[in-house]
């Protein structure tokens, strides 16, 4: 296979999405690749893309979820963003762009930019409830399964107590 333009995130070469679909209109034109939704309500959307060979048989397909508050293009763009994610995966399960991941350049610098968002909420949260007495500190610590939804609610919450404590 061609070498493929890649980026390079955390030491590793990564394929985006649109150079999987260049190459894949290129080589594979007789082959078909198409979307279908599973799921589509106003927070998520879960679509499945489905390549096809000649003769109507699947030879690869590619599951992809966003929600619709995970980020700021999200807010806007989730149903497109997740079917760039599902081309990517159907893209890559089918061998185009592979090369140490499945996951596609913009599912890692998502993930980053998510673990980073998390980690700079859960840090903002933890000096927050620091200004609280001893008590309250102790019950309002986090939780490993909190979400950065979960810490952003926390943030709301102990800046409130907080000016209410001022009064």
């Amino acid at each position: 296979m061609t070498n493929l333009k890649t980026i390079n995130i955390k030491g590793k070469p990564y394929v985006e999405v649109v150079e999987r679909i260049k190459y894949f209109r290129e080589h594979f034109a007789d082959h078909c690749l198409t979307t279908e939704v599973v799921q589509l309500t106003p927070d998520f959307v879960v679509l499945n893309a489905i390549i096809t060979d000649p003769n109507g048989r699947i030879v690869a397909t590619g599951l992809a979820q966003e929600d619709r508050g995970s980020s700021n293009i999200n807010r806007t763009s989730y149903v497109e963003n997740c079917e760039s994610s599902a081309w990517g995966r159907a893209l890559g399960n089918f061998g185009i762009g592979l090369k140490d991941a499945i996951a596609t350049a913009e599912e890692m610098q998502f993930a980053l930019a998510k673990e980073s968002e998390l980690e700079k909420l859960r840090t903002d949260y933890c000096i927050l409830i620091e200004a609280l007495d001893t008590a309250e500190m102790a019950r309002l610590q986090p939780q490993p399964h909190w979400d950065a939804a979960k810490f952003a609610k926390g943030i709301e919450y102990v800046k409130s107590q907080l000016k209410s404590n001022k009064k």
